[in-house]
């Protein structure tokens, strides 16, 4: 046999490999030497739906108290498609009935009288996978230039709603925290630490679930942007700290819960500083009148259906738990694969 005949088996037997390399698909496990870590950041905006929404419509916020905030990430690329990631998110969602509420629309004034404002700034842990619609079976050199894809998730934030005070209580008190931000969950403006309503504190530490979607964009071989929109669903109606119904204002012996409980009948709208107006809102079902609590023997001026503890006054929506919505840019660096190089003969 000669050199030329030996030579010719062995060639083709390369071809047929080199072949088989350029036609393989792969699978998690031999994507194993490709897989790669990266760590970003990016800036958010926050918006929030809750009960201080300009309407009771999905998804209605305001978009005067948009806020910014933080994001910070570490990825993990498992396979062709999958990316893990671990996320910290921070930033302010806030809300304002005098802001938000129309006093002129037949709906929307109930809220204006209802005049509650906060604002919370929240921090956010959480565990997302990302699916990639584009497919890369390669390393992350040749990965798409443009990708969109889905995330979701569970989360764990903490949160801390705040209101600012006003300068008096009902009973003509004055309160040393006027005009500053002060944490509501300790005040129970719903009743949450009387007795007389069967209502649980609300916790600080809650479940969040973050779903979306976005696309990268590769900038380099190791830096992508990113464009993300997504929201979190949460299991407590409570980050505006309003959910259930007004309570009879003599179960307060802290002036400052008092307060914060209706503000209803402030004269000015403490946060925006401005006189409110009651000539348009005034309803037959909403008119003043006084009652004598039970609880503390004092006699209360409020708007019917507001601050007498009866059944049917309502001051938040038990039925829906609230939300917020991310828009978030981000810039991602991508630490390299521990993939190798082929090796032929």
């Amino acid at each position: 046999m000669t050199l030329s005949q030996v030579a010719y088996p062995q060639k083709n037997r390369k071809k047929r490999n080199n072949l088989k390399i350029s036609n393989y698909r792969g699978s998690i496990k031999s994507f194993a030497n490709k897989r790669y870590f990266a760590f970003g950041g990016g800036i958010n905006i926050i918006n929030y739906f809750g009960d201080l929404a300009p309407t009771s419509s999905w998804a209605s916020t305001d978009l005067k108290f948009t806020r910014p905030g933080l994001s910070l990430f570490l990825d993990y690329k498992y396979a062709s498609r999958v990316t893990f990631r671990l996320a910290f998110d921070v930033g302010t969602i806030t809300g304002d009935d005098f802001t938000s509420a129309d006093p002129n629309d037949e709906v929307d004034k109930y809220r204006y009288i209802r005049n509650i404002q906060f604002r919370n700034r929240i921090y956010d842990l959480s565990f997302q996978v990302k699916i990639d619609l584009l497919t890369n079976r390669g390393t992350y050199i040749s990965r798409p230039a443009f990708n969109p894809y889905l995330f979701g998730g569970v989360g764990v934030f903490y949160h801390n709603p705040k209101a600012m005070a006003p300068d008096t209580d009902q009973l003509g008190n004055s309160i040393p925290e006027a005009g500053k931000w002060v944490a509501l969950q300790p005040l129970g403006t719903e009743g949450q630490y009387s007795d007389a309503y069967d209502v649980k504190p609300y916790s600080k530490v809650q479940i969040s679930v973050p779903i979306g979607l976005g696309f990268s964009y590769k900038l380099s071989n190791n830096l992508d942007f990113s464009f993300e929109i997504g929201y979190r669903i949460l299991f407590t109606d409570y980050i505006d700290d309003v959910s259930e119904n007004y309570v009879d204002l003599g179960i307060f012996d802290n002036p400052l819960a008092r307060a914060l409980s209706d503000r209803s009948q402030e004269l000015i709208a403490v946060r925006a500083g401005e006189s409110r107006d009651f000539e348009n809102v005034i309803l037959p079902n909403t008119t003043e009148y006084t009652y004598t609590s039970p609880y503390d023997g004092n006699t209360y001026t409020v708007f019917m259906g507001y601050g007498d503890g009866n059944p049917s006054s309502i001051r938040g929506n038990s039925g829906d738990n609230d939300m917020y919505f991310v828009t978030s840019l981000k810039i991602t660096y991508i630490f390299g694969g521990t993939f190798q190089n082929a090796k032929f003969r």
